[in-house]
C-alpha cells in the first residue's frame, strides 16, 4: 500500500516508466506488465481526481465500479429505463462513469443549449481516440475553431436543398434496385437499409461519377465498420487491427481518386467541393491538404450510415405496429403517385415537400427511437455549471433521448403519436440531429432518403415481423432486436 500511494505522487508522465522498471526487477511476465501498468494508472488517475475535486461540489450520482463505471448498465439496460431512473434519481444534472470517462449526464433543455449553443466554446467535441483513428484525426467532428467553421461551410455546401433536390431521381433508382429483391423473401431489416443508406452516402460523398475505385472504397469501408466498434487492441487477427489495416488501403486509395479526381477537374459530391476550394484564391498554406479531405470524406459516409439506417429500420417497426397509421400513409402517398402517373414523370424534388403525413411520421420516429440518444462534449477547462463544478477533461453529456421522452414537452412521450408535430416543438426539446455548431450538416438528404424510401414501399408493399421477440439492442445506435426480420409482400390492393 504504501508503494501505491508513493506511486500516487509521481507526476503521471514518470508513472508508466517507473512501474515497468519495478515490474521488471521483480520479473513480472512481459505481457503482464502493460496490463497491470494501464490498471494501476487508471487506478492512481481516479485518487489524484478524487483529491484534486474532494473540496469541490460535483453534481450528484454514482460512478459505479472502477474503472468499468456505469458502461456494461448503459448497453445492457433500456436506455429509457437507465436515463430515467438516475434523473429521477438525481436531478436533471448527475455524474457517471461510462466508456472509461468520468462525465456529466444533463437533461433539460436549457443545459443543452447553454453546451452546445451559448457556451460551446467551453465544451469541445470528443470521441474516444480509437474512434478518432478509424475515421480520421482531421475530420470535422474532432475539431472547433476556425477549422470547424471553414469545414462546416463546406460540408453544408454539399447539402444544400439547391444541390440534393438534384439527387432525388438516383436515390429513386436505388430504392427501385433494393425494393424488388426483398420481395417474397424474409430480411433483416437493419442490414437492408444499411446497404442502401450507404449506396445513397457514396453518391453524396463523391457525386453521381462512379470512378473504378468505388468498389474497392466500398470493399474497405465494410471491413473498417466491423471493427469500428471492437475492443482497440492492434494486435495481429483482432477486428481493431484489421479494421486500422483497411483504414490505411482506405487513405492510400482516396489519396489516388483524389489526384484523378483534381487532374480531370474536381467532379461533384463532397469531394468536388474540397476539390473545388483548391482552385480558390486562398494561400497556398491555409488550403485542405489531402489527409484533412481524405478524413472528411470518410466521416460523411459514417456519419450518413448507421444513424440513417438505424431511423429506417425504427420507421418499418413502427408503421408495421400501427396499421391505421400506415393506411393513412399509403393514401397520402398513392396521391403522389397518381399525379406522377398523370403527368408521366418520377418523383421529384416539389413531391417530397408536399408529404406532411410522412414527414411527422418520421419526425415523431426521430423523437420517440432517439438513435442518437445522446453526444459527447468535454470540458476544456474548470466550468461552474448550474451550481456546480465540472472538472477539465471531463466529458458533458446532453441526453437528447431523455429531453425527447420528457412528458412536460411531449405528453405521453412513450405512444408513437405524429400528430403532435402539427404545432412545433417548444425549442430546445426536438434535437434528433444536435443543436448549435456542430449539428449535422447532412439531416435534410437523411431526410429525404427516408422519404423516397417509403414512397415506394408503403404503396406497393407490405411487411410483417418475423417472431415475437421485442427490445432494443446495440449495433452501435439502438435498433429493434435482431434488427428486425420482416418477410416482405406485394401489397394487395382493395376492390372498389
Amino acid at each position: 500500500m504504501h508503494q501505491l500511494l508513493f506511486f500516487s505522487l509521481l507526476p503521471l508522465h514518470t508513472f508508466s516508466a517507473t512501474f515497468t522498471a519495478l515490474c521488471a526487477r521483480h520479473h513480472l511476465p512481459f505481457l503482464v506488465t502493460p496490463i497491470v501498468v494501464a490498471l494501476v494508472a487508471a487506478l492512481l488517475l481516479s485518487i489524484h481526481q478524487w483529491r484534486h475535486h474532494k473540496d469541490k461540489r460535483l453534481p450528484p450520482g454514482s460512478m459505479g465500479w472502477p474503472y468499468i463505471g456505469e458502461t456494461l448498465k448503459l448497453y445492457t439496460e433500456n436506455p429509457n429505463f437507465f436515463f430515467a431512473n438516475r434523473q429521477k434519481r438525481y436531478g436533471d444534472i448527475f455524474k457517471s462513469h461510462i466508456l472509461g470517462c468520468p462525465c456529466v449526464m444533463i437533461s433539460s433543455p436549457e443545459a443543452a443549449k447553454i453546451v452546445l449553443v451559448t457556451k460551446s466554446h467551453l465544451f469541445k467535441p470528443t470521441y474516444p481516440p480509437s474512434k478518432e483513428k478509424m475515421i480520421g484525426p482531421e475530420a470535422i467532428f474532432f475539431h472547433q475553431g476556425a477549422y470547424h467553421s471553414r469545414l462546416k461551410k463546406l460540408v453544408q455546401a454539399s447539402f444544400l436543398p439547391s444541390v440534393i433536390r438534384g439527387s432525388v431521381s438516383e436515390i429513386e433508382q436505388i430504392v427501385l434496385k433494393y425494393i424488388p429483391a426483398w420481395e417474397d423473401t424474409t430480411i433483416n431489416t437493419l442490414q437492408e437499409m444499411k446497404r442502401y443508406a450507404f449506396d445513397v452516402a457514396m453518391i453524396s460523398a463523391f457525386g453521381h461519377k462512379q470512378d473504378s475505385e468505388m468498389n474497392g472504397i466500398k470493399q474497405l469501408y465494410h471491413c473498417l465498420e466491423k471493427g469500428y466498434n471492437s475492443m482497440p487492441l492492434d494486435l495481429p487477427g483482432t477486428p481493431f487491427n484489421k479494421a486500422m489495416k483497411a483504414r490505411k488501403l482506405l487513405n492510400e486509395t482516396l489519396r489516388r481518386l483524389i489526384k484523378e479526381r483534381r487532374e480531370s477537374g474536381g467532379g461533384g459530391g463532397l469531394l468536388g467541393v474540397l476539390l473545388g476550394e483548391k482552385n480558390q484564391k486562398v494561400d497556398q498554406l491555409s488550403r485542405l491538404s489531402d489527409s484533412q479531405i481524405a478524413d472528411n470524406v470518410i466521416g460523411v459516409i459514417f456519419a450518413a450510415h448507421d444513424t440513417t439506417a438505424s431511423v429506417l429500420t425504427w420507421l418499418l417497426k413502427y408503421l408495421h405496429d400501427n396499421g391505421e397509421l400506415l393506411e393513412a400513409v399509403t393514401k397520402e402517398q398513392e396521391g403522389i403517385r397518381c399525379r406522377i402517373n398523370e403527368s408521366n414523370r418520377r418523383l421529384t424534388w416539389d413531391d417530397t415537400r408536399h408529404m406532411p403525413l410522412t414527414t411527422r411520421v418520421i419526425q415523431e420516429t426521430l423523437r420517440t427511437a432517439s438513435v442518437l440518444s445522446f453526444t459527447f462534449r468535454e470540458a476544456v477547462e474548470d466550468v461552474e455549471f448550474e451550481g456546480y463544478y465540472i472538472p477539465k477533461g471531463w466529458k458533458v453529456l446532453p441526453l437528447f433521448r431523455t429531453i425527447h421522452h420528457c412528458a412536460d414537452f411531449f405528453p405521453q412521450p412513450e405512444k408513437f403519436d405524429p400528430s403532435r408535430f402539427e404545432v412545433p416543438p417548444r425549442p430546445n426539446t426536438f434535437m434528433p440531429f444536435g443543436n448549435g455548431v456542430h449539428s449535422c450538416p447532412g439531416s435534410e438528404l437523411a431526410k429525404l432518403e427516408m422519404l423516397v424510401l417509403l414512397h415506394h414501399l408503403t404503396t406497393g408493399y407490405r411487411w410483417q415481423v418475423v417472431g415475437d421477440e421485442d427490445g432494443i439492442q446495440y449495433g452501435p445506435f439502438p435498433v429493434p432486436k435482431r434488427g428486425l426480420p420482416v418477410k416482405v409482400s406485394p401489397r394487395k390492393i382493395k376492390a372498389g
